[in-house]
């Protein structure tokens, strides 16, 4: 077996592992983690992978001789980082399309630079001022071979991470400080691999916690008083808000990639479940994974490979996007991306889960719930569509066509003037604001269509929010390609239900996810810079909502993203 062969499956796993990121800037302790990764990491691919695996790969090998070690490590690392989340681990596409080398056997490398570097206008993000013209190039040499298969995690594997840091009856029986912490907002440190608490009230950052790399949502308990994180490297962490300064009381690690975690939140005639148990969807291996709620230990889990809802194709990488927590009855909704199914996972029997699929559209990815919580509308973006589940009667009802690739995030909730109750979805391949009708018994004429398309003066739309308190809709542009709508907000009239104003929030980064203070009075916004530009890392500025007015910044945070307010959050209120 050629030696090359081996480094380049174990660059592949340790790009996985240890965290999906190129930038430079590591700690020695990361290094040190990293190594021993990639050493141990590398003896189970040797004994793994057979010498009758040689003939097979003998052109890849070949190929491969034109990069250094170095090379394939930064080539793996920046795949991983910035391009998988939409095209997939083993690039046969979602949100994205397919990059096999057999997809672009027609293109030139200097026409998968330029996409690469410049991005499309349908929504993907020019990486050129990134990666630079060298890691262009490597990453064009890099997509031409072969997609390598990660390994997969069993049960034991993730049980072997388990830390339990703190038990749950060493931990405090009321708060320790006198804090309001239910307006407390768990912050994404992305690139720092770091969450930051920050108090809502006196905007201090009371803690900063370890987490694992690019933690990609915050979701709380149902209680208010646990923070349930998940990263891009699959690591989910528990943080205790009542503690004097909050930290993990647990964590686990559950694939190498992952986007959603949710708490049981059924109270009711079949039993109290309330924060009893954690699902985590992963992206690989593409599975899902029960834990206890109270020390993130592993219960239970299920793969989620089959066969695609329209075609009846077996796919290899159905992975988890958006999860919730049904109220009526002991149920999380999943939506599995690549074959186009909801999921109904009941866990009122844990160790032997039943699973209603049902057939949804393909490529569904985030969403939330409407303002009575009995319907989640979740966007399969590729198939430009919003899919409406019935949570109490368990059935999709519709599947509404909006735009050009939606992007909720978990959309907004208002009462528009003309047609009632509606959601809103922004976009990332135009630049639409859709409002969707979402009551079927009063305004049933109205209720799942689009009923206002409000024109946006840019595409590149990750996230919409409004409060129920508010008079508006804000939104963001952080996919933009023109970079001062990158960096800017817009704000829409609901009286209106028009454009009202437009600006920059700072001069530097993107301008990204927005969150309300727990009384609605104030919005935050990230300023995500990088992680390398001393004094233009990122920042997190504070507006009066009433007034649109700025109140303060929140400086010194390394790469902020996503933010949640911790009542917001458990209350789902958005």
């Amino acid at each position: 077996m050629n030696s090359r062969w081996l480094i380049y499956l174990a660059v592949v796993v340790l790009s996985l592992v240890a965290g999906c990121t190129y930038e430079p800037e590591q700690s020695s302790q990361t290094r040190e983690d990293v190594t021993e990764l990639k050493d141990s990491r590398a003896k189970t691919v040797t004994s793994e992978v057979s010498l009758d695996d040689e003939g097979s790969n003998a052109s890849l090998e070949a190929a491969l001789q034109d990069m250094t070690d170095a090379e394939f490590e930064r080539a793996s690392q920046i795949y991983f980082d910035r391009c998988a989340g939409c095209h997939g681990v083993l690039r046969k596409g979602a949100t994205g399309p397919a990059i096999t080398p057999e997809e672009l056997a027609e293109r030139s490398d200097a026409g998968i630079a330029m996409v690469i570097a410049n991005g499309t206008s349908g929504g993907m993000p020019g990486w050129g001022d990134v990666l630079g013209s060298d890691g262009v190039e490597l990453l064009v040499k890099f997509l031409r071979e072969e997609p390598p298969t990660p390994p997969e995690m069993s049960l034991e594997d993730m049980r072997e991470t388990w830390k339990l840091i703190v038990e749950p009856g060493q931990r405090p029986s009321e708060p320790e400080h006198s804090r309001n912490w239910q307006n407390f907002f768990s912050v994404t440190l992305r690139d720092a691999g770091k969450v930051a608490i920050i108090d809502g009230d006196t905007k201090e950052v009371v803690s900063t916690v370890d987490t694992g790399y690019a933690v990609h949502i915050s979701r709380m308990s149902a209680t208010g008083r646990y923070v349930y994180t998940i990263g891009r490297d699959g690591k989910a962490v528990m943080i205790d808000l009542w503690m004097e300064k909050p930290d993990k009381v647990a964590e686990v690690k559950t694939c190498y990639d992952a986007r959603s975690i949710e708490v049981s939140k059924y109270r009711g005639e079949d039993g109290d479940f309330y924060d009893r148990y954690v699902i985590v969807g992963c992206y690989w291996p593409p599975h899902f994974v029960i834990l206890n709620g109270s020390t993130l230990e592993p219960i239970k889990v299920v793969s989620t490979r089959g066969y695609t809802y329209d075609t009846g194709e077996y796919h290899p990488e159905p992975r988890v996007a958006s999860i919730v927590a049904s109220r009526f009855k002991p149920r999380w909704i999943m939506s599995v991306k690549e074959t186009g199914q909801i999921w109904l996972v009941d866990y009122s029997d844990v160790r032997n889960p039943t699973i209603k699929m049902i057939e949804a559209e393909r490529f569904l990815h985030d969403g939330g719930w409407d303002a009575t919580g009995r319907y989640f509308l979740v966007a399969a973006n590729k198939r430009n569509s919003i899919v409406v589940l019935d949570a109490r009667e368990e059935r999709v009802v519709s599947v509404v066509n909006t735009g050009r690739v939606p992007h909720p995030g978990r959309g907004a909730n208002w009462i528009d003037p003309d047609y009632g109750p509606v959601w809103a979805t922004v976009h990332l391949g135009e630049g639409l604001l859709a409002l969707i009708g979402t009551d079927p018994e009063n305004y049933p004429e109205y209720a799942w269509k689009v009923v206002r398309r409000i024109e946006l003066p840019s595409s590149g739309s990750l996230f919409v929010k409004t409060h129920p308190k508010s008079r508006w809709v804000w939104v963001d542009f952080p996919l933009s390609k023109n970079e001062s709508m990158q960096r800017s907000v817009c704000v829409i009239s609901k009286e209106n239900a028009s454009l009202y104003r437009c600006w920059e929030v700072a001069d530097y980064g993107r301008a990204v996810h927005i969150e309300y203070s727990m009384d609605g009075s104030e919005v935050w916004i990230s300023v995500w810079g990088r992680m390398n530009d001393a004094g233009r890392e990122g920042e997190i500025v504070i507006y009066e909502d009433s007034t649109l007015e700025e109140k303060t910044r929140i400086r010194g945070l390394v790469t902020p993203t996503g933010k949640f307010n911790v009542y917001n959050t458990a209350m789902d209120v958005y």
